[in-house]
């Protein structure tokens, strides 16, 4: 005979709203409650995610990182890539998102905090925390971060990319007209070698671009 353990009505109900507040809806709940967090009102389209992956050289990378995955729309696309032994994980910052993006995808490693603690996860993860990543995909809200958090982010993400590496991360259009959007592009060079801006994705709600940036 079989047993199973019970689960408390509250895990109960916790599973079932992350079943029934999947992609778009969760994204805009908690836009809602936490817009400098998340950042927009709607997930990447696969547009947008397959333009940032255009670069990320999955044949010889052997460690990858992913920023503020929200639900997993690039998610879903980056982890079939992945070779036999590359290492990945994510961090997520938002604790909704986190239960949304487990369920989706309990078998991939993440983490809940803040990207400027990339060091400190890449160490739990077994990796040293210094130049041991190829690549950082990240989806978080640049222009709704202060000039600090950044720098600081940007900071941790030069210290464990490996020479050469690189950070692939997009913006929206109109982000570029907003202080923080502009100040980020215009530091961006201060910590990259080289930084690429890709045509806009028009399809992508609402428009955006991607800048890969090279360590």
């Amino acid at each position: 005979m079989t047993t199973s353990t019970p689960t408390s009505p509250a895990g109960s109900q916790r599973d079932l709203r992350a079943r029934r507040t999947g992609g778009a809806i969760l994204y805009i709940r908690q836009y809602l409650q936490a817009p400098t967090q998340i950042g927009a009102v709607a997930p990447s389209s696969v547009a947008l995610a397959s333009r940032m992956l255009e670069t990320v050289d999955f044949d010889r990378s052997t460690a990858i990182v992913e920023f503020g995955p929200g639900p997993g729309n690039v998610t879903s696309l980056l982890v079939p890539r992945l070779r036999s032994g590359t290492r990945f994980f994510a961090i997520e910052a938002n604790e909704q998102m986190c239960r949304a993006f487990r369920f989706k995808f309990p078998g991939v490693r993440l983490h809940e905090g803040s990207a400027a603690d990339v060091s400190s996860f890449c160490e739990r993860e077994g990796l040293p925390p210094a130049e041991s990543v190829d690549a950082v995909v990240s989806g978080l809200p640049w222009a709704s971060f202060s000039e600090d958090l950044q720098r600081s982010i940007l900071e941790a993400v030069l210290r464990v990319l490996k020479p050469g590496g690189q950070m692939v991360t997009f913006a929206y259009n109109f982000g570029t007209f907003l202080p923080a959007g502009r100040r980020f592009s215009r530091t961006l060079p201060k910590y990259f070698s080289r930084v690429d801006r890709s045509r806009s994705v028009l399809w992508n709600v609402p428009p955006a671009f991607v800048y890969r940036c090279v360590k």
